[in-house]
């Protein structure tokens, strides 16, 4: 993998996954991300892809068959969880892409924290597919990425209701669609009829249940002698996918009864080829339903085995796609119900190219904030000459040219200027969830008055009341301080992280009592917070 030079520009993303499917996703999430309007990028990209070392880490021939994702094959190889924080802490990535099961990617998160980067690379993660099982479990092991993302609308408002349940910061969850929709809308071809059975590697999971479902589809392509039946598998056996698959249809298909008619193959290879040739789409809850579903195909969902959460087909409970093998093999055909489509994010009326706008957005003013760099008490001094330059932007909106940048020095355009105080709070909360302590955090915010934005500023105080900081705010010169001086009385908070006093003239009064002022209120809230589990 290049090393990273000074000479170089280009925006270097790194994806991280776990498995195929995961592979799969999260190297085409970063593709999308950092394309354009027209489909490329204005500015060179670079993506890296890792493999985390595991049970699951996928085969070449599973590399193979996921297809072209856009990243060169010299940009690609395996690592530990170790390896990776290494790698990220030399490279100097912009993006990472976490394509991982949920305690993996809190991990990642706790690892990224602990590397003390001067600034951390914008984190993105999300789902493979259908989200059915665990929705709570894996939302909150997400929560510290700068974007989690969601596939539909319909996840969106899931995933916000369940960060916003527990108090958490539900801004980062970003609608977007699966990055791998795609292909030709579906078209009847006179002479064809295939019939395809997405399988999935753990469900259903007992062998009864397997064998059942594989003898209903055997039977109907007996049923059906002129339509070809495929049965698309993820992998061959002895391969590990995202889920494990302890009873490979390839070893039932072995014992069935009869053996199997020639109409009926067993069928690998990429998911989309396989749909160039697909006239219905069966399965029991696999994602390969939204694809078929984006390109128009037509597509049932069995319930043969129940309408179960833990098949996950009842995902799909309103969509007009449940039916049974018995329907099927008499002909019917189910159409998608128009308002369910609507929310499931497979952008059937055209509007894919756009899905990505919004997540791409987001990447890009995340990688536009600057921020001033952390400042240690003892080189104050040199900070101040650094980074404190008075009068750069100044009356009625006109600006001063520009002086130019010595090394390290942040140009304060870039910074923001005027009463933003609800946005240095977010960068404040944002920097506690991403660098965890043990300790609470004491915030000292100075102002000079001008506040105005009372509404945004008691958002994101009264979010972070349940956040291991206090926010101790001191009012500078006699001005009008808004919000800051009613918040000790404001209702709705389990306890009261803020606090407020206002110093007419600081030349006046002692360093002592400034000390005492400041600390004032710290102490006690210490104490709440650890009566109400906040502090541990």
């Amino acid at each position: 993998m290049p090393p990273r030079t000074e000479k170089t520009t280009a925006l270097r993303v790194a994806v991280l996954a776990d498995s195929d499917t995961r592979w799969k996703w999260g190297a085409l999430t970063a593709r999308r991300l950092t394309a354009g309007a027209s489909g490329t990028s204005a500015q060179r990209v670079e993506i890296s892809g890792l493999l985390l070392r595991g049970r699951a880490t996928p085969t070449p021939r599973q590399l193979a068959e996921v297809g072209d994702v856009g990243i060169e094959a010299d940009r690609v190889r395996e690592v530990t969880a170790v390896e990776f924080l290494h790698t990220v802490r030399d490279e100097g990535y912009d993006v990472i892409v976490l394509a991982l099961v949920g305690g993996a990617v809190q991990a990642m998160l706790h690892g990224l924290a602990a590397l003390r980067l001067p600034a951390r690379p914008v984190v993105v993660t999300g789902y493979v597919g259908v989200v059915y099982e665990k929705l709570a479990d894996g939302l909150l092991l997400r929560h510290g990425a700068d974007i989690v993302l969601a596939n539909s609308r319909h996840d969106a408002e899931r995933f916000r209701a369940v960060y916003e349940g527990v108090g958490a910061d539900a801004s980062a969850v970003t609608e977007a669609a699966l990055p791998f929709l795609g292909g030709e809308p579906h078209r009847p071809q006179e002479g064809r009829d295939t019939v395809v059975f997405a399988a999935q590697p753990s469900v259903p999971a007992s062998r009864d249940d397997r064998m059942y479902l594989l003898r209903r589809l055997v039977e109907h392509a007996r049923l059906h002698p002129d339509r070809e039946v495929l049965l698309k598998l993820r992998s061959k056996p002895g391969e590990h996918t995202t889920h494990i698959e302890e009873l490979p249809y390839q070893r039932l298909a072995e014992k069935l009864p009869g053996g199997l008619p020639p109409n009926f193959r067993l069928v690998y290879g990429h998911m989309g080829e396989v749909l160039d040739r697909t006239d219905l789409l069966v399965t029991v809850s696999s994602t390969a339903a939204l694809e078929s579903l984006h390109r128009r195909i037509p597509t049932a969902v069995l319930t043969d085995l129940g309408v179960r959460e833990a098949l996950g087909n009842h995902h799909f409970i309103g969509s007009g796609l449940l039916t049974s093998w018995d329907h099927l093999d008499g002909g019917f055909r189910p159409e998608p119900d128009p308002q369910w489509l609507a929310g499931q994010g497979v952008a059937a009326d055209g509007t894919y190219a756009t899905a990505y706008d919004h997540a791409r957005a987001r990447v890009d003013a995340l990688l536009a904030a600057a921020r001033l760099p952390d400042l240690a008490v003892g080189d104050l001094p040199q900070w101040l000459a650094l980074h404190v330059r008075v009068g750069q932007i100044f009356g009625f909106g006109r600006r001063k040219p520009p002086r130019g940048l010595v090394p390290g020095q942040i140009d304060m355009r870039t910074v923001g200027i005027q009463n933003e105080e609800q946005k240095v709070i977010a960068e404040v909360r944002a920097f506690v969830r991403a660098h965890p302590t043990p300790d609470p955090t004491l915030v000292l915010f100075f102002s000079d008055g001008g506040v105005h934005r009372n509404r945004e500023i008691e958002q994101e105080l009264r979010a972070a009341a349940e956040e291991p900081v206090f926010w101790q705010f001191v009012g500078l010169g006699s001005s009008q301080y808004g919000v800051l001086e009613r918040f000790d009385t404001m209702p709705g908070r389990r306890v009261d992280n803020v606090g407020f006093f206002a110093v007419d003239d600081i030349e006046r009064i002692s360093d002592q009592e400034l000390y005492d002022r400041v600390l004032s209120e710290f102490p006690s809230w210490v104490r709440a917070a650890r009566q109400a589990g906040i502090l541990r």
